[in-house]
């Protein structure tokens, strides 16, 4: 932080301390500074694992409460800032923040699809204008499911190298269009 003397209350401080007169002597206990806030503003997306493994090895709660207060961290102490959630299983799909606490895990879908999640975030973070664009993720896991001609394909273990490509090359282009990850 740069150092910006308050000069007018550093030497109303020295005056209320030794009284008025000169010189003025001021002491260390007498300088105060401005204190500026950096008003920068952040675009999150948050990717949230709903897939099977996450609720049947007891990872999910764990998940969704660190979600949620993210979630609220955001909205409360951030307002400017703008939060997404994107659930991801077998597909991808925004999820609204009001609708966090009653999300469920996926029990009848099997993969993660990080591929559709990535890609998804890249196009809600291309809407922002800002200058911090970043990408949060929960999993357990490594991605098992990717996007082939609209549809998910899905294969694990191990996961299929086609599903590997897609996912990097969605990597790729969320870190060359400047965001985190």
């Amino acid at each position: 932080d740069p150092l910006d003397i308050d000069l007018s209350r550093t030497l109303f401080n020295a005056v209320v301390r030794d009284g008025p007169g000169t010189p003025v002597r001021i002491g260390p206990q007498d300088i105060e500074v401005h204190q500026t806030e950096h008003l920068t503003q952040a675009a999150t997306v948050l990717l949230l694992d709903q897939s099977r493994p996450m609720g049947m090895f007891g990872i999910w709660v764990a998940a969704k409460k660190v979600a949620l207060a993210l979630y609220w961290l955001i909205r409360s102490k951030f307002p400017r800032d703008s939060f997404h959630i994107i659930g991801f299983s077998d597909y991808a799909m925004e999820v609204r923040g009001d609708d966090l606490p009653e999300l469920a895990w996926n029990d009848w879908g099997p993969g993660t699809n990080m591929h559709q999640a990535l890609m998804l975030s890249r196009h809600l973070l291309s809407r922002e204008k800002v200058a911090t664009k970043q990408i949060l993720m929960l999993t357990d896991g490594e991605p098992t499911a990717h996007l082939e001609g609209g549809l998910a394909y899905f294969s694990s273990p191990p996961p299929a190298h086609a599903t590997l490509d897609a996912t990097l090359k969605e990597v790729k282009l969320c870190t060359q269009a400047g965001i985190t990850i």
